[in-house]
């Protein structure tokens, strides 16, 4: 029986301390939250609030002349470049130019030799010649018809060979216009050895793809020619702000090879297609005051003047990055101490020392912001990992 009695009583203590057990479990399930809370803050003493001269205030719209960021390249309109190619095949005989030359339209670049070259000038001898005796026998088939002397079908048969040879004589000869060879030249039996190749456009040599000697086929890349005189600049602008861009906006870019300057240009095009990777618009700026440094291919970094807007800003300085993430902190007093809590943000437009924001979850009006140090907030919002208000 006191056996029985002492068995008893273990099990109302078990009991007992099972149900206290459970009781405290809520507990500690809070703890990391509470300390993950925690983490999420930055307490600062009056002294230190002071000593770090910290700018408190609310947030209120402002009128900003809004910009939009679109970074590309310096290109030239497709009318600016050239490829130069032959239009029959033919060994490269002399080559004219190196790159960098500056050329104009019609610039002798280089000239071609061929046995081709030479057999399409005596085809065109040859045709020419059989068009003036067709011409003669028309006539007299044309006479001989009038008097009703010859045939009709003799006659009829003397003119269709004549249109044809015509028509003939007009092909080759714009062959050899395309060739630049002159067909009356030809006629007087001045036969061209060799053909020039000229520059169809006003520029600079950007390439030379051939060598003296070697056979180039029709069609074969010769030279690149580039004229930079239009060279313009060539800008991404995301989804986002395709709204905000119009025709004749101001740009300011600059050009990272050449850090330090500041160029002006006016957009003259918007692209009507989106790029996937990024989605974005291309658009198309003409750059004043043009220089000859300003080459093809420079990558720049652009901002687009939009209409001024009231929006919600911060200065830069209260806004901090943290990863891929922007934040600005909220403040609030608590007795003698400062309490600053991060709200990540999403950047727009950038007016000097302001740029706009737009929250991912709406905040009360009456928030009071941190608009200075925000970096310095950071640093000690991230100081260890053991949670608890940050000194």
């Amino acid at each position: 029986m006191k056996l029985i009695k002492i068995l008893t009583l273990n099990i109302c203590f078990l009991v007992i301390a099972c149900a206290e057990k459970s009781e405290e479990k809520p507990e500690e399930e809070n703890t990391p939250n509470e300390t993950q809370q925690a983490e999420k803050e930055v307490m600062l003493t009056s002294a230190q609030y002071d000593a770090l001269d910290i700018k408190v205030d609310t947030l209120t719209k402002r009128m900003m002349s809004g910009f939009v960021e679109a970074n590309g390249h310096l290109e030239v309109p497709p009318q600016s470049e050239a490829t130069v190619t032959p239009v029959i095949g033919g060994n490269v005989s002399s080559i004219k130019v190196i790159e960098g030359d500056v050329v104009e339209k019609g610039s002798l670049l280089a000239y071609l030799s061929h046995p081709d070259i030479i057999k399409v000038q005596t085809e065109y001898i040859n045709t020419a010649n059989r068009l003036e005796y067709l011409r003669k026998d028309f006539a007299r088939q044309k006479k001989l018809y009038e008097a009703g002397v010859g045939s009709g079908e003799t006659f009829q048969k003397a003119e269709s060979e004549l249109q044809s040879a015509k028509g003939h004589v007009k092909g080759m000869e714009a062959q050899l216009r395309q060739l630049h060879i002159n067909p009356e030249s030809i006629r007087d039996g001045d036969i061209q050895q060799q053909i020039p190749i000229l520059s169809p456009i006003n520029g600079a040599i950007q390439k030379v793809n051939i060598k003296t000697g070697q056979f180039v086929q029709a069609q074969t890349n010769m030279f690149e020619i580039i004229n930079t005189h239009h060279v313009h600049a060539d800008l991404m602008v995301f989804e986002k702000d395709v709204a905000k861009v119009e025709k004749g906006q101001k740009v300011y870019f600059n050009i990272t090879s050449q850090p330090g300057k500041e160029w002006e240009a006016s957009i003259l095009s918007i692209g009507k297609n989106f790029e996937q990777e990024p989605k974005a618009l291309h658009v198309h700026a003409e750059i004043k005051d043009r220089t000859e440094n300003l080459v093809p291919g420079m990558y720049v970094r652009g901002r687009i003047a939009v209409e001024d807007m009231r929006t919600l800003a911060f200065p830069v300085s209260a806004i901090a990055r943290n990863a891929d993430k922007f934040f600005v902190f909220s403040a609030e007093r608590e007795g003698d101490a400062w309490s600053f809590k991060p709200i990540e943000i999403s950047t727009g437009a950038q007016d000097n020392e302001w740029i706009e924001v737009r929250f991912l979850e709406e905040q009360p009006a009456d928030n009071k912001y941190a608009f200075n140090n925000a970096y310095y907030l950071m640093a000690e919002m991230n100081k260890g990992e053991g949670g608890g208000h940050h000194h």
